[in-house]
């Protein structure tokens, strides 16, 4: 799987690629991730990559001829068929991102994810250049670069050999490709949080459930289903450029 993001900040992407399961991941050639500025396909002295928006009103809309250059440089690198490609514009009004989504996107050989900025993007990258467009919460921020982090982080994780153990991933999948999430414990079996000053001195004792400690399979099993929920998407749903 590649991942090529389209951005005006590549410096953003610095620390996330270094660190973690992802950076792990890129070292044993499972996954690539490129990084594009897109001042490097302007053709004017200050590398303008936005203008006034049609019609009037506030802020600067990203150009749609830088970002269609891009596209098309990136494109000629790697030759595939659209079936194994995906151009994802990140943007308010697109499909929401969830687990079901990224299993799709798992499927892929690569990824083109276009992070915009300022007031918007050109509206003809959506209709003519994405293959997707996506929101990933009901919020508003100031560019597409935590969008595009948050999908490969998703994507990823689903890709053989990214995760140390593949078999926790798998029985925590359900046929839907929805995921299932289960309340989590760990030692130690009884924790006594420390009291403040002027806190009444009953001590409280924050303990494990027992069934945990039973060693029973069979009634932890039980357990966790009952107290699961299936996670079909995000936390949140929309995502401002």
């Amino acid at each position: 799987m590649q991942f090529d993001i389209i951005t005006i900040f590549p410096e953003i992407f610095d620390s996330y690629l270094k660190t973690s399961i992802i950076s792990r991941a890129i070292k044993a050639g499972l996954i690539k991730i490129k990084i594009h500025n897109l001042r490097d396909w302007t053709k004017d002295l200050h590398k303008t990559v936005d203008d006034r928006p049609y019609g009037g009103g506030p802020g600067m809309v990203m150009k749609v001829e830088p970002i269609y250059k891009a596209i098309e440089a990136i494109k000629r690198t790697k030759r595939l068929s659209s079936k194994k490609r995906k151009i994802i514009l990140f943007t308010p009004r697109g499909k929401k991102f969830n687990q079901k989504l990224a299993f799709s996107l798992s499927k892929l050989n690569q990824l083109i994810l276009i992070c915009g900025r300022y007031e918007g993007i050109d509206e003809r990258v959506a209709k003519y250049i994405a293959d997707e467009t996506i929101s990933t919460g009901d919020y508003v921020l100031m560019g597409g670069e935590l969008p595009a982090m948050i999908t490969i982080e998703t994507v990823a994780r689903l890709i053989p050999g990214v995760l140390g153990k593949p078999q926790l991933l798998k029985e925590r999948i359900t046929k839907e490709r929805g995921f299932i999430e289960y309340p989590q414990y760990t030692r130690p079996e009884v924790f006594s949080p420390r009291l403040r000053r002027g806190q009444v001195k009953k001590r409280k004792k924050w303990k494990v459930p027992k069934v945990l400690l039973s060693g029973d399979h069979k009634k932890i099993a039980q357990w966790r289903k009952k107290h699961s929920k299936i996670i079909s998407s995000c936390v949140c749903r929309r995502i401002e450029n």
